[in-house]
């Protein structure tokens, strides 16, 4: 690996942080002479990890404006959580008679995983939940095998909402959702679809109601 090479990845990582943080909030414009500035490297690495965070949707670049951090309106939440809400307990339910052993197995590790990674508290890591959470979720959809759905949920489910999802809950709505996870283990587990089903759908909703809030506050400041 080359010396841009690492520059850049280390600005990409630091200017990711800052905005998951909300050290750069919902909107933001940014500057590059400014973040070279803040970050301690010159314009180029600057330049090479706004267009990475493009891809991954965290960044909006703007012909003839430059880069700002993604924004997502009240209403465009609202329709992508009730998409989800649609097809993601659908493919949980389907995804229960299929679930072997070791699947069951596979999930309630991640379940647990993400309790201790999760919870409130001094040994919280929201970054370490990201990747079991979509874990959790995928190995799910996997297991439906209902390829359809799925295309459709993945149209649904923005990485940057999720992981921004996160930093976003209150104490109480993230131990919430990290208690669904269990529950869904347990509804898999009994080999009842209707209550994963139900389980998944107040999953949602509880992101949902998380998300629609923080984009309300963020408008309200703007």
């Amino acid at each position: 690996m080359t010396r841009a090479e690492t520059s850049t990845g280390r600005t990409v990582t630091a200017l990711r942080d800052l905005i998951l943080r909300g050290d750069v909030p919902a909107g933001a414009r940014l500057a590059e002479v400014e973040l070279a500035e803040r970050l301690g490297v010159s314009r180029t690495p600057v330049r090479e990890a706004l267009g990475r965070l493009a891809a991954e949707g965290l960044v909006e670049l703007v012909p003839n404006r430059g880069a700002r951090v993604a924004s997502w309106s009240v209403a465009e939440l609202e329709g992508v959580f009730e998409l989800r809400a649609a097809l993601e307990p659908r493919l949980t339910a389907l995804a229960v008679p299929r679930a072997t052993p070791a699947d069951v197995e596979a999930l309630h590790d991640l379940a647990h995983a993400m309790v201790a990674v999760g919870s409130p508290g001094p040994d919280q890591d929201l970054d370490a939940l990201v990747p079991l959470n979509r874990e959790f979720h995928d190995r799910l959809v996997a297991l439906a095998d209902h390829p359809a759905t799925a295309a459709a949920l993945a149209g649904a489910v923005h990485p940057p909402i999720v992981v921004r999802n996160f930093h976003s809950y209150d104490d109480a709505s993230l131990r919430r959702s990290l208690a669904h996870h269990v529950e869904i283990v347990a509804a898999v587990r009994a080999g009842d679809p209707a209550w994963a089903r139900a389980v998944m759908t107040a999953h949602i909703h509880n992101a949902r109601a998380v998300m629609v809030r923080a984009a309300a506050d963020a408008q309200e400041d703007r």
